[in-house]
């Protein structure tokens, strides 16, 4: 037990996910955007769904690839201020439960966005791009790497 905080963990940011209830709060959280989005008037349904996959992954990236440190005292010395949120999660192991679930809701989303626009040209770009944007930063090569320096520091 670390004396002066109130948690056992060194470091929550690694054992976030896998908190009760929290994969249910991510779903219905997603759900609610998309009901949001399709609340407004003007958005046709696949202009909505490349939204909500859009903006999801835009989230997802912000979130978990460029925030570093924690936002808790930690007795580590400041060993993870220089680690994003996904690089701590589960202590940095690979293909754990709750990386696993983080890597498959993007591409879940991006098969329901792209049946729902009906694979149109522009939409599939679109949600390529940014399905494409929020993986490759997930996998196992790129722990660790700041690519061209950006977010090095």
């Amino acid at each position: 037990m670390n004396v002066g905080v109130a948690h056992s963990e060194v470091n929550p940011n690694t054992r976030v996910m896998n908190s009760r209830g929290i994969w249910l709060a991510y779903v219905i959280s997603v759900g609610v955007l998309h009901i949001i989005l399709l609340s407004i008037p003007f958005f046709s349904i696949p202009v909505v769904w490349t939204l909500t996959n859009v903006i999801h992954n835009l989230v997802m990236y912000l979130l978990l690839h460029t925030v570093k440190g924690t936002p808790f005292e930690t007795p580590d010395q400041g060993k993870d201020r220089l680690l994003t949120h996904w690089e701590q999660i589960d202590y940095g192991t690979q293909c754990t439960s709750s990386r696993k679930f983080l890597s498959i809701s993007p591409v879940v989303l991006y098969l329901l966005t792209s049946f729902y626009t009906k694979y149109d040209p522009v939409h599939f770009l679109i949600n390529t791009a940014s399905l494409l944007s929020v993986l490759l930063p997930k996998l196992p090569q790129f722990h660790g790497v700041r690519v061209f320096g950006i977010n090095k520091y």
